[in-house]
């Protein structure tokens, strides 16, 4: 039954052959066993990113960029590369999987089709203008930020309501505008992190569902994952053989870890997953800061941390008076 419907659709199917089909040609040339013995933790570390990716609004740089770059102390440009190339593959798997699923009103993911491009413009600003970010001030941020997040969301007593997203007016275009450079931005330092200020904003300016944001924020950044790769690829040509090689080891994890976490987001209660994430989060906040501890790092994280998860319960808060309001009129 549940891998009937994993292989649903006849074209998440042809996805996967010829993901695999391409994998084993390019590995077959690229790669080999004593590589891939020398560097298993990449797929290691993916097997639980790439289901956090399929499974909630954070994507698996989530888990790959403090991974590596905190913990394995890889060059954050690298970790940052790996997480944007691993996401071209888990996450298009995972948004492929939620596109076809039998029943699906695609219709709800319209807004994408201007999101997308927002999303990139903010990703290519970000590669011009913060890469000189020291990088202690740069992990510090994207772990306060995956922790603040997660932990405000868990501690707030609302969930969304809708499902689908209402008509919005010009203020509330202009603040989608204004966070899908902010993610975009994010992205271009971390691989990841439009996905997570999207879905915020989704689940509280508008009050959407938590599925409903979270299957829009993954097939954002499962194309913004791909634009970016293309981007550093292509047009910077800073991709090396070393990055292909990484990235080749742990690409059949997340083709199919990520969209079985899709399908675990619709069989299992949310909040389950959402207590497992914030542990998660929580965890690589404090591992940063209690491994090889410094000043700078404890206080740019409790200054980035504070703002954050401030800024976060504001817009809680914001949102369950909104609820309570509409609920009152409508008694």
């Amino acid at each position: 039954m549940i891998a009937r419907e994993f292989l649903h659709s006849r074209i998440f199917r042809t996805w996967l052959v010829l993901v695999l089909a391409a994998w084993a040609v390019l590995s077959w040339s690229l790669t080999d066993v004593a590589f891939a013995v020398e560097h298993w933790y990449y797929p290691a570390v993916m097997v639980v990113g790439a289901f956090v990716a399929g499974s909630t609004p954070e994507g698996g740089g989530a888990v790959a960029f403090p991974v590596l770059s905190v913990f394995l102390s890889i060059d954050r440009g690298l970790a940052r590369d790996f997480s944007l190339m691993i996401q071209s593959v888990g996450m298009t798997s995972a948004s492929l999987f939620v596109l076809t699923r039998p029943g699906v009103d695609r219709s709800v993911f319209r807004p994408l089709c201007w999101w997308i491009p927002v999303a990139f413009a903010g990703f290519v600003l970000g590669m011009a203008t913060v890469q000189g970010l020291r990088v202690p001030i740069i992990q510090a941020l994207f772990l306060s930020l995956i922790a603040a997040f997660s932990v405000a969301y868990l501690c707030s007593d609302h969930r969304g309501v809708h499902d689908r997203l209402p008509a919005w007016h010009r203020g509330e275009f202009v603040a989608q505008l204004l966070v899908l450079l902010a993610g975009g931005m994010c992205a271009s330092l971390f691989g990841t992190g439009a996905d997570i200020l999207l879905y915020t904003l989704l689940v509280t300016q508008f009050a959407l569902k938590e599925k409903q944001a979270t299957e829009l924020s993954i097939v954002l950044m499962a194309a913004l994952s791909v634009l970016g790769s293309l981007w550093r690829w292509l047009v910077q040509g800073e991709l090396t053989r070393f990055q292909v090689q990484t990235w080749l080891l742990a690409a059949p994890v997340v083709l199919f870890m990520a969209p079985l976490g899709s399908l675990v987001l619709r069989r299992v209660p949310g909040e389950w997953l959402l207590r497992a994430v914030v542990g998660l989060n929580v965890g690589q906040l404090l591992w940063f800061n209690v491994n090889r501890p410094t000043g700078e790092k404890f206080w740019w994280s409790l200054g980035f941390s504070a703002c954050l998860f401030a800024g976060f319960c504001a817009l809680m808060l914001r949102l369950a008076r909104r609820r309570r309001s509409a609920a009152l009129l409508s008694s």
